[in-house]
């Protein structure tokens, strides 16, 4: 059996795992995101970026396209609505459900939160130039199209 050189490196058996390394890295992005926005403010970008770019929601399609809970997104919805930075109102199409606007001051947040998720994106991919880290999202974006679920 080989001695462990240092006591601390993981062995090279995980390291050649890309599953293991992605989990690795996704632990070690979501501390540095921590650090720059609390835990409710990564929630709200979630759902604020949706309505930015789908426009109005309901609050179950938000929930659908977010793999949020229902009761989750109608908390995140109420503090969102609470700060002025959504309006919820009945869908007149269907009066059993929420419709989610975003309003000018809610994109106004939405942009100071994407700052700080600019920050913590930057310190994760210190270690890669520009044009690694469009590869990687490229990648990244390949893996997960690639393990979509199906929609039936």
């Amino acid at each position: 059996m080989k001695e462990a050189d240092d006591g601390l490196q993981s062995p090279a058996r995980l390291h050649a795992l890309a599953s293991w390394q992605a989990n690795k890295v996704s632990t070690i992005g979501a501390r540095m995101t921590a650090r720059h926005m609390p835990l409710s403010a990564r929630a709200e970008f979630a759902v604020l970026a949706a309505l930015e770019e789908y426009g109005s929601l309901s609050q179950a399609d938000l929930g659908r396209r977010l793999g949020l809970d229902r009761n989750d997104v109608s908390g995140i919805t109420a503090r969102l609505e609470a700060g002025g930075h959504v309006n919820r109102k009945a869908n007149p199409a269907d009066r059993r459900r929420n419709l989610v606007t975003l309003t000018d001051a809610g994109i106004r947040y939405l942009d100071e939160i994407q700052r700080h998720a600019d920050v913590a994106q930057g310190e994760l991919l210190v270690g890669l130039d520009a044009a690694e880290r469009q590869q990687l999202n490229s990648l990244l974006a390949k893996l997960l199209q690639a393990h979509k679920p199906e929609s039936a």
